[in-house]
């Protein structure tokens, strides 16, 4: 029988549902009815529930009181809400508390009848999944009984060396284990689901080692089959194996093929995915702890890379140094010249060269912070004071180093960037304002070529000289070449200020083949010649 608690302020509700449901024909009963929370918390404290049937808007302590004070001390019963409210604040804290059915007043007979229904299903699946959760526990318990675990702390301190080689060696011996090949290698093996790409709760904690024992079991079924290895435990959640033999291509195909059978059996078998990291070959059993941490340094490429990893260190090398500069300048520039297909070829292109040099989550996070800055640069350049603020770039920094992965931490890059083009392009274009925009840019960053002129920039605008020579005075109030010029004299100044170059250097600089016309013009904007400028305001 399937025991249900009834919980309403309204007696006549709870008179109703008592009497409108054939409980004995449904295989259940109910078993007490509450006018408020606080009663049925007091009554299930008492008494054994399966299934609780209850109001929000109630006295003392309401639904969702209620609702959270059976999440967290009976996560076993099965919470069924209804209310007159139909607010989506109530539907998103049912969902926190685990809350199985949201359903709103009046409720028919049949309508109630077929929720208990899909209800005593759920009480099967949770008694299922807790006789489940028993059993691997009491396998485990068994197997700590066993002399299997006094292997593998033996195996781990030696692989460790958290004691003394041949103290390692000797203990082994007992259990009937020799070492003697002439090189080694160890392999690390951790489940996907409780590592740091999922959130783990305590429930999830408490079954990683019970899920680790069947990883272990199945690892040192197949080394011992292939004679290549010898499986243990590290701790209650990893699991390792220290092959042995001679340092070949045959048999590093050989180890990778053991490890893609040990991923694939345990897939089938418990349904969860398993990244591997395999280190380099060592002569010595000193040196096992080197190819121990490597391989353990490999798993964390997970967050890179994506779960169910396979990495053999003697194939894949890391490459910490990668530059992204020249891609970030394209991708600026497509940016700002609404090159869209230019734009997701850049940020495909760095995601790439990214992953495949290997590096630390951090590493990664701050490529991406570079590309998160050049797309925030070019979205500034681009805007005038009338514009709406794009998204904070501080805030995705943020976001992006909070990701679990990878995929996750670049998507968000990718939509930021979207959002900047799609902004971008929308900037006024059919007033001239964008152009205006991109001619400004272009000045500031060529103002020092002594080639740049009207025709140069119309050409990488691609727009005729009269058409720009109107847009530009209109939007800027100036000329092109009065922006120029202006340009060059307020960076001659900033030279001249803080520097000690002579005035022909400046000049070339700052775009003046010619450093006679650059002391003509320099006086005729700022009222002094170089020299006499530099005199009174240099640093």
């Amino acid at each position: 029988m399937y025991r249900i608690l009834l919980v309403d302020d309204e007696i006549l509700v709870r008179d109703a549902i008592r009497e409108n449901i054939d409980w004995a024909g449904m295989d259940c009963e109910l078993v007490g009815d509450c006018q408020n929370g606080q009663e049925a918390a007091e009554f299930v404290n008492k008494h054994p529930v399966d299934i609780v049937l209850t109001d929000i808007c109630m006295p003392y302590m309401d639904g969702m009181e209620l609702s959270h004070f059976l999440h967290d001390n009976y996560p076993d019963i099965v919470i069924v809400i209804f209310s007159g409210f139909g607010e989506f604040e109530y539907a998103k804290k049912a969902i926190q508390y685990n809350v199985s059915e949201y359903l709103l007043k009046p409720i028919t007979a049949m309508e109630l009848t077929a929720v208990i229904g899909r209800m005593k299903e759920k009480v099967d699946q949770r008694q299922k999944e807790k006789r489940k959760l028993e059993n691997l526990t009491k396998a485990s318990e068994n197997y700590r009984k066993n002399a299997q675990i006094i292997r593998s702390k033996a195996i781990e301190a030696l692989v460790g060396c958290s004691q003394d080689v041949n103290e390692s060696l000797a203990q082994l011996k007992n259990m009937g284990i020799e070492l003697v090949g002439p090189n080694y290698r160890v392999a690390v093996f951790d489940i996907d689901l409780y590592s740091d790409m999922y959130k783990v709760d305590v429930e999830k904690r408490q079954e990683s080692a019970l899920m680790a024992f069947v990883l272990y079991n199945i690892s040192n079924e197949i080394a011992e089959r292939e004679s290549a290895g010898i499986a243990y435990q590290e701790g209650s959640n990893r699991v390792c194996i220290l092959f042995q033999g001679v340092r070949t291509r045959d048999s590093n195909n050989k180890i990778r093929s053991i490890c893609r059978e040990i991923q694939q059996k345990v897939k089938e078998v418990i349904g969860i995915e398993v990244s591997m990291g395999i280190g380099g070959w060592v002569r010595n059993l000193e040196d096992l702890i080197l190819s121990h941490d490597v391989a353990a340094k490999a798993i964390q490429y997970r967050y890179l890379l994506g779960g169910s990893l396979l990495l053999d260190m003697e194939e894949k090398k890391p490459n910490r140094e990668i530059s992204l500069y020249d891609t970030l300048e394209q991708l600026t520039d497509s940016l700002k010249t609404g090159k869209k297909e230019t734009m997701e070829l850049c940020l495909s292109r760095m995601e790439q060269e990214i992953k495949d040099a290997l590096v630390e989550k951090s590493r990664a996070c701050m490529y991406l912070q570079q590309i998160v800055r050049a797309v925030g640069s070019a979205s500034e350049s681009l805007q005038t004071e009338r514009e709406e603020p794009l998204r904070g770039s501080e805030t995705l920094l943020r976001n992006v180093t909070e990701q679990s992965t990878f995929q996750q931490a670049i998507g968000l890059v990718k939509e930021y960037a979207e959002e900047v083009f799609e902004k971008l392009s929308s900037l006024n274009s059919s007033s001239g304002q964008r152009q205006a925009s991109l001619a400004l840019d272009y000045i500031q960053n060529n103002y020092m070529d002594p080639n740049l002129s009207l025709n140069s920039i119309c050409s990488y605008l691609s727009i005729s000289t009269s058409y720009f020579s109107t847009i530009f005075k209109e939007v800027t109030g100036e000329t092109f070449m009065e922006v120029l010029i202006r340009t060059r004299m307020d960076k001659a100044r900033e030279l001249l200020e803080n520097t000690t170059l002579k005035n022909y250097e400046i000049a070339e600089k700052v775009g003046f083949s010619d450093p006679h016309y650059f002391g003509i013009s320099f006086k005729k904007i700022t009222g002094k010649t170089p020299t006499e400028y530099a005199r009174e305001y240099r640093k």
